[in-house]
C-alpha cells in the first residue's frame, strides 16, 4: 500500500501529480491541482466570501431545486479530463479543482467522490489572495474543458462578470453587473440573480 502523505513540504512543489497522488493526500492546507501542478488555496475563506458564497448558493438552490441539474457548493472536488486522453482513471486525471459552487446537468459525471468532467456553470468568489496567474489560469482552464457559463465574483468592488462560451467555444463576456443589479443567467434564463441582495453587508 502506497504511504499517506500528511505534510505538504513532502511534495515536490515543481512536481507533476494526478489525482491518484491527491488522493493519498492527508494534510490541512488546502490545494487544488491544475494540469499536475499544486495550487495552494487561500486558508479558510473571509466571512464576507461565505456570506456572499451562500447568498448565491442559497438563491440557485430555490432554482435548482425544480430542475434536473444538480448544484453543488465547495468543498466539492470537480475532475477535468486532458482533452487528449479519455481515460477517467485516477492516474490519468491531472486536475482536480474546488469552484465555490458548480451545476451539472448531465448526472453521468457524478460520482461518489465529486464530479468527473466540466460542470454546466461555475462561480468563483475571488479573495483577496487570488494572484492574477490564479484568475488567468483558471479562466483558461475552464474555457479549454468547455464550462458553459462561468461567473466571477468580486467581493470588494461588489461586482459579477459572466462569460458564456461562444460556438467556438471560446468565452466572451456577456455582461459585467455591479451592487444593485439584477442579471439573469445565460443557460438557465430564468434563473435570476439581484445583487444588492447578495452583497448586502
Amino acid at each position: 500500500m502506497e504511504q499517506l502523505i500528511t505534510d505538504i513540504s513532502q511534495l515536490d512543489p515543481n512536481g507533476i501529480y494526478t489525482y491518484a497522488d491527491y488522493l493519498r493526500w492527508r494534510f490541512e492546507e488546502r490545494i487544488e491541482l491544475i494540469k499536475g501542478k499544486i495550487f495552494k488555496m487561500s486558508p479558510a475563506p473571509s466571512a464576507r466570501h461565505q456570506k456572499i458564497a451562500g447568498r448565491l448558493h442559497g438563491n440557485m438552490f430555490v432554482y435548482f431545486r425544480q430542475s434536473t441539474c444538480e448544484l453543488y457548493p465547495a468543498p466539492f472536488d470537480v475532475r477535468l479530463l486532458d482533452k487528449k486522453k479519455t481515460s477517467r482513471a485516477n492516474g490519468e486525471v491531472y486536475t482536480v479543482i474546488q469552484p465555490d459552487i458548480s451545476v451539472i446537468c448531465d448526472k453521468a459525471k457524478i460520482d461518489e467522490r465529486g464530479c468527473i468532467g466540466a460542470p454546466d456553470l461555475i462561480v468563483e468568489i475571488l479573495s483577496p489572495g487570488n494572484s492574477k496567474k490564479e484568475i488567468k489560469t483558471k479562466y483558461a482552464l475552464y474555457e479549454e474543458n468547455g464550462v458553459r457559463e462561468y461567473w466571477v465574483v468580486y467581493p470588494s468592488e461588489q461586482s459579477l462578470f459572466q462569460f458564456v462560451l461562444n460556438n467556438e467555444e471560446k468565452f466572451v463576456l456577456k455582461a459585467a453587473f455591479a451592487e444593485d443589479e439584477v442579471f439573469n443567467a445565460h443557460i438557465f434564463p430564468d434563473l435570476q440573480i439581484d445583487l444588492a441582495e447578495i452583497f448586502a453587508e
